[in-house]
């Protein structure tokens, strides 16, 4: 159906191998049958979850981020193993950062959060029936969870508090899903 807008793989080299990321750098035939380069970060998949608890309120993040250096809000994350089940990782994932665990978990969705440059796709899951508990953080991963509303995350999200990607997605889903316009 697409085939008219397809490019099609000729060559593929590994540009860099990282600890955790790959870049790799392709030699692409382009619809009209030229040649072009693409180079993209290989990345293995992350979760996302969105901790809602009883009261409306969810539990979020904040993490200083390299790149950008400065502190973000998010929502808890963390990348796939190997073989890793997604939801598996999620609820692991869930009680390493933040102590909590949670009895339902529904999947949301699936975003792909740089198409341009990197294959990364997030699933993100709904987490409720919270308890918490003790969290056990990676080895120099340092971060503090929060609560807010869910109108307080639309706030911080139009006055540009809150720019993570995945949070502003989060937030727009959990909208839709507190008001019962989206059931989960």
């Amino acid at each position: 159906m697409d085939e008219h807008l397809k490019e099609t793989q000729v060559d593929s080299q590994l540009a860099y191998a990282g600890h955790f990321l790959k870049v790799q750098r392709d030699t692409v035939s382009l619809p009209d049958g030229k040649p072009a380069a693409r180079e993209y970060i290989k990345h293995p998949g992350a979760v996302v979850i969105l901790p809602l608890f009883e009261d409306g309120t969810v539990l979020l993040e904040r993490q200083f981020r390299y790149p950008l250096d400065r502190v973000f809000i998010e929502y808890p994350a963390g990348k796939i193993d190997p073989g890793e089940d997604p939801l598996k990782c999620a609820q692991r994932e869930l009680q390493e950062e933040t102590g909590y665990t949670a009895v339902d978990w529904q999947f949301v969705c699936t975003i792909h959060n740089a198409i341009a440059y990197s294959d990364e796709h997030l699933d993100i899951y709904l987490a409720r029936g919270l308890t918490a508990g003790p969290n056990q953080l990676d080895e120099g991963e340092f971060l503090e969870t929060f609560t807010a509303t869910v109108p307080q995350m639309l706030a911080w999200v139009r006055d540009g508090k809150v720019t993570d990607v995945k949070t502003v997605i989060g937030t727009f889903w959990l909208e839709k899903i507190v008001a019962g316009l989206w059931p989960k």
